[in-house]
């Protein structure tokens, strides 16, 4: 793929997977293993209150090509096919899922190094469809995102933004809900080798005049911990601790409380993938 903006969903993503990621209210368990055909099978468990569900995924690349499979315990099976360079620069995208077949869709992306374009088409007899462009460099980037539902013939979906990108800091606006929300996220990188980080989100639902503001940041103690923590305006507080046990088998311990009712019970997750 050509070095370019990416794609209109990549805006904000960094910031966002520093707030989301890892940060988990469950008991989970997860055992992947390897063949060296390079098939790689994942099995999960994940125990909610007194709820248990679980899923088995296998994973295979060949070449320009991916298929990524998964079935749950309730039977549903979803195929997700990924095939890059049918055309240069290009990747293709079909995920099917069974027995819900209406929500499947496919996927066109198209990388240029001043622009990105993104389509997606439901595989349905009334096909939503959703298209994005992103046009600038790696370092500034605009991009516009819509989406049209043909059974209704209405554009249900608008979204714009703007994101700056540099080798410490990365910052995003991105005016959605058909510009009803506007959000605004950054992050800092507080040394060359990214082992500490500082997020920032602000989000502001202008129908509703309400503000979510949430700050968190990271820090790798050494090559094998890393410490997470957030806090929203809300008064919510979560923290994670991740400890690689064993090469590539991860324990992952995440809590959270409120701060403004101490009197609640605070919700602790667990999880542990092992891989050989």
């Amino acid at each position: 793929m050509s070095k370019g903006p990416g794609l209109f969903s990549d805006f904000g993503k960094k910031a966002k997977d520093l707030l989301i990621k890892d940060y988990i209210s469950d008991h989970k368990f997860s055992v992947s293993t390897y063949s060296e055909s390079g098939v790689a099978l994942t099995t999960s468990t994940v125990k909610k209150g007194g709820y248990t569900s679980g899923d088995v995924a296998a994973q295979y690349m060949y070449k320009n090509t991916s298929a990524d499979v998964k079935v749950d315990t309730e039977s549903n099976i979803s195929v997700n096919l990924t095939v890059a360079d049918i055309i240069p620069s290009s990747k293709t995208i079909a995920n099917l899922k069974f027995p819900n077949y209406d929500s499947g869709k496919l996927e066109f992306q198209y990388f240029h190094p001043h622009a990105s374009i993104a389509t997606a088409v439901g595989l349905n007899q009334s096909p939503p469809i959703d298209f994005s462009v992103t046009l600038g460099t790696p370092t500034f980037a605009l991009g516009v995102e819509a989406g049209y539902e043909t059974s209704s013939k209405k554009l249900v979906k608008y979204t714009a933004g703007i994101t700056v990108t540099q080798p410490e800091s990365c910052l995003s606006i991105v005016l959605g809900d058909k510009g009803d929300t506007i959000k605004t996220s950054c992050i800092r990188y507080l040394d060359q080798l990214q082992k500490g980080a500082a997020v920032a989100e602000f989000t502001r639902k202008l129908s509703a005049n309400e503000n979510t503001f949430t700050v968190g940041g990271s820090y790798a103690l050494d090559h094998l911990t890393l410490v997470k923590m957030k806090l929203n305006n809300h008064g919510t507080l979560a923290t994670v601790l991740q400890h690689e046990i064993m090469q590539k088998s991860v324990v992952t311990i995440s809590s959270e409380f409120h701060t403004k009712a101490l009197d609640n019970i605070p919700r602790f997750g667990v999880s542990l993938v092992l891989r050989p």
